[in-house]
């Protein structure tokens, strides 16, 4: 597929958008229950969507600010596979924090903790970054032309 060829496709855009929120709260329940779900008898919403649980007080608090941050590590990467280009990366994780912050203001209300808003601002920079460079490296990758020439 050519990129400079793209025509705007509203349903591919639409498409990509679902699918990477899905696997961000993939990454981000696998996370939570692996590192939250040790330390607390029932795993719930609230850990996803309410900004309460996010402190810095407690090590239950820790390890969901953890789980955060591990699952925009692993957002960046589905970026890779799902998006594929490097510009359209700060587009889609704004996109995916933006939608984040509507479902915490319908399940919890609006975000009060200095720590939710840290938080999420970082997690923001650290997926639109680093999916930028894995995406800048594959985009830079050199297209090796003897393969291409023994088929022709």
């Amino acid at each position: 597929m050519f990129y400079g060829a793209m025509v705007w496709d509203p349903w591919l855009i639409v498409s990509q958008i679902v699918c990477l929120q899905c696997l961000y709260y993939l990454s981000l329940g696998v996370a939570m229950a692996l590192l939250v779900g040790t330390r607390v008898p029932r795993l719930t919403l609230l850990y996803l969507f309410d900004f309460s649980t996010l402190t810095p007080r407690t090590p239950t608090g820790w390890c969901a600010i953890a789980s955060f941050l591990l699952a925009a590590v692993t957002g960046a990467g589905f970026m890779l596979y799902v998006i594929e280009r490097a510009k359209k990366c700060l587009d889609f994780a704004a996109t995916l924090y933006i939608i984040h912050l509507f479902m915490c203001i319908v399940y919890g209300g609006w975000p009060a903790s200095v720590t939710w808003w840290v938080l999420n601002i970082t997690g923001l920079a650290t997926m639109a970054l680093l999916g930028e460079y894995l995406c800048i490296r594959r985009e830079l990758k050199e297209i090796p032309i003897s393969r291409l020439r023994a088929s022709v």
